[in-house]
């Protein structure tokens, strides 16, 4: 839809989405954007999910490449998520232009963004639970998964929860902690600088 992705490009540049605005630049009314792309939230909420499943598949692919497994896989496709999001401009910006909102939409269950990661590392969980590389011990998959989600919120949005400055090294070291990885299957090339393109669909 038009509407969507002239609204997801200005996300991505790092601008703020006005509804009124998007509405006049595709010639419309108001109540026909709202028809098409829901409210603002929703229309925000939409773009943010579209933007982490590129970069979470391209996180489960670069974890892929090392060979790693069970645990080990486990952290390293979180660690790898959780610095693109703190090192992705685009995403910075907007945390820092709106983080009540930001906060609103990705930490809470008035937006299905987090569920739906959730979602996503429940799947990531119950693979290597399956294919007996992994034991998530004592909890079910979608409860260490939740776990996990939150692990990554409080590192990627820590200016805002705690005050301090988002680091993907402290991130990293909290799921391997929670996760007991085996030292053998850990990558010893993983640096936590993993640069943050846009998805390969906006260049």
């Amino acid at each position: 839809m038009r509407a969507f992705r002239e609204a997801r490009h200005t996300f991505i540049a790092g601008s703020r989405i006005d509804m009124g605005g998007l509405a006049t630049s595709l010639g419309v009314d108001r109540t026909s954007l709202f028809r098409w792309v829901g409210n603002r939230d929703r229309l925000l909420s939409e773009i943010l999910w579209s933007l982490a499943v590129p970069t979470l598949d391209r996180a489960s692919r670069a974890a892929d490449d090392t060979g790693s497994t069970g645990a080990a896989r486990i952290v390293d496709v979180l660690d790898r998520f959780t610095a693109d999001l703190i090192e992705a401009p685009y995403f910075r910006a907007f945390l820092t232009r709106e983080p009540a909102r930001a906060l609103r939409l990705l930490t809470t269950t008035e937006s299905d963004v987090q569920s739906r990661f959730v979602g996503r590392v429940t799947t990531l969980i119950e693979h290597e639970q399956s294919s007996g590389t992994f034991d998530p011990g004592p909890l079910s998959a979608e409860e260490l998964a939740r776990l996990l989600v939150r692990i990554s919120e409080s590192f990627t949005y820590a200016e805002f929860i705690s005050g301090e400055t988002p680091n993907p090294d402290r991130a990293r070291a909290a799921f391997e902690y929670v996760l007991r990885p085996d030292a053998a299957h850990a990558d010893p090339t993983r640096t936590s600088t993993t640069p943050s393109p846009s998805p390969i669909g906006d260049r």
